[in-house]
């Protein structure tokens, strides 16, 4: 049988950094016993990680400035999409590349405050028939190369609240836009929404904030991101639902006073409320027919050993 050879011992480090200390004889005696049985699985996983090549074509990585206006959306193409062999993201923080790249939200992620605000603009040549779940190990295999990130895995309890159905049944609406998968900013004519999208628009009133977001073709994931962001916990989708839907939702946003004013200062009576509205809990329950539950939840967590805010040179 031909001998399988030994991945870079550079890319074997980064990926399995942490299971190797785990197994150091001082921790645990005489599991050093197994430690070369063990570290030949670890091997062979990271050969199939990073050896087999799945990696991107031709990638740009450049830094980014984030213009005043700017429509900032997810990544375009790939799997799935109508560009499958090419990946364009403007704007891109790491830490979305690290929730892109491990599946994961922006809460499972402990890393230097830097992830969340430096910008980046990435093409990436997307392999010919390469499935999502290929493209994930590109993304960590890219972030691994340029970006140098080393991370490792930890268990964590976390107060969350799970979002389920009513006892009423839910009130989404299947999506009636004639092409749900269509990409790019969200269109919008005299205010409305015209196409897939995820828009949410707030008012000052003397009530204070009021919040109106629309979403048309949507999964339940953008909803899941703003109620977490508003209740200030974790939101777990216990729902079951799987469609694209359309919606709206009326609500009181949970904005600290002072951090939200209309241009030009006071708001003017057209954007006077007359008292607060309804809460993001409520409203879900009474508008959209979810409601939240509160519960506690073990979940994985990327800590990031290290990352390089310059990414290395294209």
């Amino acid at each position: 049988m031909k001998k399988q050879k030994a991945p870079p011992k550079s890319a074997f480090i980064r990926v399995h950094q942490r299971p190797i200390i785990l197994f150091q004889p001082k921790h645990f005696g005489t599991a050093s016993v197994c430690f070369n049985n063990m570290l030949g699985a670890i091997l062979t996983l990271g050969i199939s990680t990073l050896a087999l090549g799945q990696t991107f074509e031709v990638a740009s990585v450049k830094a980014a400035v984030l213009p005043e206006r700017v429509y900032i959306g997810p990544a375009r193409g790939g799997p799935g999409t109508s560009d499958p062999e090419q990946i364009t993201w403007n704007y891109a923080r790491l830490i979305d590349m690290l929730m892109t790249a491990y599946d994961v939200k922006a809460f499972q992620i402990n890393g230097p405050s830097w992830i969340s605000s430096e910008r980046y603009n990435v093409v990436a040549k997307v392999p010919e028939k390469s499935t999502k779940e290929q493209v994930n190990v590109m993304w960590q295999n890219l972030l691994a190369e340029r970006f140098v990130v080393v991370l490792h895995r930890e268990s964590k309890e976390f107060q969350v609240e799970e979002l389920v159905v009513g006892k009423d049944g839910h009130k989404l609406k299947d999506t009636t836009v004639e092409d749900p998968n269509a990409e790019g900013p969200p269109k919008m004519e005299n205010g409305v929404l015209k196409g897939p999208g995820f828009v949410t628009m707030i008012r000052m009133g003397s009530g204070g904030p009021s919040a109106h977001t629309v979403a048309k073709a949507q999964n339940l994931s953008r909803l899941l991101v703003l109620v977490g962001n508003n209740v200030g916990r974790p939101v777990l989708d216990k729902t079951g639902l799987t469609g694209k839907y359309d919606f709206e939702l009326e609500y009181t946003p949970n904005i600290p006073p002072g951090q939200l004013l209309p241009p030009g200062g006071a708001p003017t009576p057209a954007e006077t409320a007359s008292e607060p509205g309804l809460s993001i809990a409520d409203a879900l329950q009474k508008q959209l027919g979810l409601r939240l539950i509160a519960n506690k939840a073990k979940l994985d967590v990327l800590v990031i050993d290290k990352a390089e805010k310059v990414p290395t040179a294209n």
